[in-house]
């Protein structure tokens, strides 16, 4: 190393050991001061420590551009500058988001007590008069530095950690969705329909709110499945699923595949008038449909039969009993000739 002069960037840093060193497990100094001697002076002190990487900074206004290029994990400052004051700088890095945390050794001509209170309470670490003993130089270099380093470490464990919760909570997340989606048709399944069920029931218990269920089954859906193939019921399937779904208007309205081609939707704060409009409603969207279906007794194309009831719940069981009377209606609307809508009694 040489004591750079005060002619050119270049000049202003001195280093000591090749650029591609490891940065994150040995010291790297940066001293700021305006006197090159004592630049010098510290080369030497360092000298015989290959480990230690050394910059030098003669400018304080370029102190801060410097640290954040060179990352050192301790900062040598002169105490006194002619044109900025030590503390002034001593505050700039502990208040820049770059520098912050990196240990700052004031370097000081003098042991004033009153100099040392200001620099400690302006953020530095370590107080030395130049220059040092060797000895108790590197020593302080190093202990800081295995501190900052270490605290690098926690900080870059923390920062994974965090980043690991957010990964597995995004993931719990996406098989949560996954879990709770029928495969083939998009829309919700089973599984995910009964936890909803229990949610709107416990919801109007507690606002004493109508709650209101709606089932509905493709009719002649197993000739269709024979003649056609099951690709094609599949993709019936689909088809009524999805038409379904863009027909409930209400973001708090739910439709699952209750089962093979058996659909069913709750409606949440709805009432037994309301079931009905909502019933129809999704019987003329796949009604209008039309997907071609010369199998079915009853019409040239797919239609459903819709069973629904509504109740205001006083207790869990009554969700389970809501479905039991849509399903009663469903049976009825089948019984009566299919493609219509009919009320479950309760």
């Amino acid at each position: 190393m040489s004591v750079p002069s005060q002619n050119s960037e270049e000049e202003q840093e001195v280093v000591s050991l090749p650029s591609l060193r490891n940065k994150h497990s040995n010291p790297v100094v940066l001293l700021v001061d305006d006197q090159p001697i004592i630049a010098e002076g510290v080369r030497r002190l360092l000298g015989d420590h290959d480990d230690i990487e050394f910059h030098y900074c003669q400018d304080p206004k370029q102190a801060i551009d410097m640290a954040q290029r060179v990352r050192p994990t301790v900062i040598l400052q002169d105490m006194v500058m002619p044109d900025m004051d030590g503390i002034m700088l001593v505050k700039f890095f502990c208040g820049h988001p770059q520098t912050r945390n990196i240990p700052i050794i004031v370097l000081s001509s003098n042991e004033d007590s009153h100099d040392k209170s200001r620099a400690f309470s302006s953020g530095a670490i370590d107080y030395l008069v130049k220059l040092p003993d060797q000895i108790e130089l590197v020593a302080r270099i190093r202990a800081h530095s295995r501190g900052y380093l270490s605290l690098l470490e926690r900080d870059e464990a923390y920062r994974e950690l965090r980043k690991l919760k957010h990964d597995l909570e995004r993931s719990n997340a996406q098989l949560k969705h996954l879990s709770s989606i029928d495969g083939l048709t998009g829309v919700a399944n089973r599984r995910y329909f009964d936890e909803r069920l229990a949610e709107e029931t416990q919801r109007g218990l507690r606002e004493r709110t109508s709650l209101a269920v709606v089932l509905l089954d493709i009719d002649y859906f197993k000739p269709y499945n024979d003649n056609y193939g099951h690709q094609m019921g599949d993709t019936c399937l689909r088809e009524v699923a999805q038409a379904l779904s863009h027909s409930l208007r209400r973001p708090s309205d739910f439709i699952a595949r209750y089962g093979g081609e058996e659909f069913v939707a709750i409606l949440p704060a709805t009432n037994m008038e309301g079931a009905r409009i909502v019933a129809e409603t999704l019987c003329s969207a796949i009604d209008v449909l039309e997907l071609t279906h010369e199998h079915s007794k009853m019409s040239d194309h797919i239609t459903v039969s819709v069973g629904y009831a509504a109740l205001v719940p006083l207790s869990m069981e009554d969700g389970t009993l809501l479905v039991s009377a849509s399903d009663q209606g469903l049976y009825d609307a089948k019984r009566a000739g299919k493609n219509r809508v009919m009320e479950g009694k309760i």
